[in-house]
């Protein structure tokens, strides 16, 4: 179970404590689902299209064992996380029928939407983010990573988790736009149809000064991580490694300023090659779009 969240079938209120499946409101003054939750962790094992280093299968397993060092309160947000109303689903065990398998897990993540909480998607490989995508139905994809996971398919693969992307801005009916930011190497036919109107490319040297303005202001958004998007330096545990990504920080920074703005997460790519760096990554940004996220609805509930 991720750290300070509830099982799902204990329930939570919004105090982190016990309660049945009738409590009816929740830290965000809505009628709560899942006995009060506002977040859902869901993890998605899937490991059956990576095309370098394989082992994302054990990706939602090290990212919570790797999670438990954390402290439960916030400084910076005033927060406790296990307040907050994170339930764990647990794994959404998987199988190498990839397109019956996102369909399954589609239907999970959109019974969590259809509950008013935010599915917290733990990869898995990248492919995952497709279902999250058609759960949430957002009209706004937020991805950092590494590739521009723009290919129509791999491999004679469309379902291949470096086509991800694709799939999604062709597929998903709802999705207006896509922003990647930290993409560093794609193939030439992906870097054009990056430069189509629907999609902007943000390289990782620029992140750091660059700003989303108001394009996120009153639409539904998804934010993915793929956890090549940072430097190999911070984060070896991951399938396709890519030098001269991004600094830890500059993660977070995204996580935080898209987090308010966001009805589906995701953090993806984690296996289990290195010694606990890339897992801990992950379970960090997790708490961090929590916190943050939380932290808005907090305040949008006090000023209505």
């Amino acid at each position: 179970m991720f750290p300070g969240a509830t099982a799902e079938h204990e329930g939570t209120d919004t105090h982190g404590h016990e309660s049945d499946d009738d409590g009816t409101t929740d830290a965000r003054g809505r009628e709560a689902g899942r006995g009060g939750a506002n977040f859902v962790v869901v993890g998605a094992p899937l490991d059956a299209t990576t095309t370098f280093q394989p082992g994302t299968r054990f990706g939602p397993r090290r990212i919570r064992t790797f999670a438990e060092p954390f402290d439960d309160y916030d400084r910076r947000t005033d927060q406790y996380f296990s307040e907050l109303g994170v339930v764990d689903h647990g794994d959404v065990r998987a199988w190498d029928d990839v397109e019956a398998y996102l369909e399954w897990l589609e239907g999970t993540l959109r019974d969590v939407v259809w509950d008013d909480a935010i599915p917290l998607t733990l990869g898995g490989e990248h492919t995952v983010s497709l279902a999250g995508a058609r759960a949430v139905e957002p009209e706004v994809v937020v991805s950092l990573d590494a590739h521009l996971d723009l290919r129509d398919a791999y491999d004679g693969n469309p379902l291949s988790h470096a086509a991800v992307m694709r799939r999604i801005l062709d597929d998903t009916d709802s999705v207006e736009e896509l922003i990647v930011l930290g993409a560093r190497t794609g193939s030439e036919a992906e870097w054009e149809r990056a430069a189509d109107d629907d999609v902007t490319v943000v390289a990782p040297e620029a992140v750091g000064d660059w700003s989303f303005g108001d394009r996120l202001e009153g639409r539904d958004v998804y934010l993915s991580v793929d956890t090549d998007a940072a430097d190999p330096a911070y984060a070896p545990g991951t399938g396709t490694m890519e030098p001269f990504g991004l600094e830890p920080r500059e993660l977070r920074d995204v996580v935080r300023d898209v987090a308010p703005h966001t009805s589906g997460f995701d953090v993806v790519e984690v296996n289990d090659r290195d010694d606990g760096q890339t897992a801990s990554l992950a379970g960090k940004l997790v708490r961090e779009f929590v916190f943050s996220n939380a932290e808005a609805a907090s305040d949008a509930s006090r000023s209505a």
